[in-house]
């Protein structure tokens, strides 16, 4: 994560133009949820995992988000070498939740419209690199169904000015992230990077997704 300088916020979020009145599209397919289900996860990639913790572990439904990294091999999934952008690596969050509260599709929904721009390719923002990619990790096949009809909803609905570049791929781990990267955004609000970075996607999401939101 690099210290840029201040950015100004407003309506344009993530490379699109969002009108007072805009409704971002709810997906058209959903992951079917056993009437039993327990707890769930999902692991999403959309950059620095800060800010991307930081949106998920404020919905309702989500006991946990951790970040950490995935697509590359336990012996690198550590911060410093997946930095280098050598190890095949996505810093990415793995979010457990339960289905009978919020489903896999309102979470790819937050991902898309709030949580980062899948229009950008190996990078966000300031950050660049294959280790900053937009991916969706699945771990069963209705995951992966889910994703990849919601990317050619968006795409076929012109939601972006861009095509949708994030990758749909099998999980094949997920490795946690070092300590002090868990829970930053909250533990580091005056964080230059935090401030200008990512705490306009938590202003974002607190404005389009209210009823979305625990209480805190």
């Amino acid at each position: 994560m690099r210290l840029i300088l201040p950015i100004a916020c407003g309506l344009v979020v993530l490379g699109l133009a969002l009108s007072a009145t805009f409704r971002f599209p709810e997906p058209a397919t959903e992951v079917t949820a056993p009437s039993n289900s327990h707890k769930q996860t999902a692991v999403l990639a959309g950059g620095c995992f800060w800010g991307v913790e930081g949106v998920f572990e404020r919905l309702k439904g989500v006991s946990d988000v951790v970040s950490g990294f995935a697509g590359g091999k336990a012996s690198t999934a550590h911060y410093e070498t997946v930095s280098t952008g050598t190890t095949g690596h996505a810093e990415s969050v793995q979010i457990t939740y339960d289905p009978a509260q919020i489903s896999y599709g309102r979470l790819l929904q937050v991902f898309f419209s709030v949580a980062h721009d899948p229009t950008e390719l190996n990078r966000q923002g300031p950050d660049e690199g294959t280790q900053y990619r937009s991916a969706i990790f699945y771990s069963s096949p209705e995951q992966k169904r889910v994703a990849e009809a919601y990317i050619a909803q968006l795409d076929a609905a012109g939601v972006f000015r861009r095509p949708i570049v994030t990758q749909v791929v099998a999980l094949q781990g997920f490795y946690p992230a070092e300590a002090y990267h868990q829970h930053f955004l909250d533990r580091n609000p005056d964080n230059p990077y935090i401030a200008h970075v990512d705490m306009p996607k938590i202003e974002a999401l607190q404005s389009r997704y209210p009823d979305w939101l625990k209480k805190r």
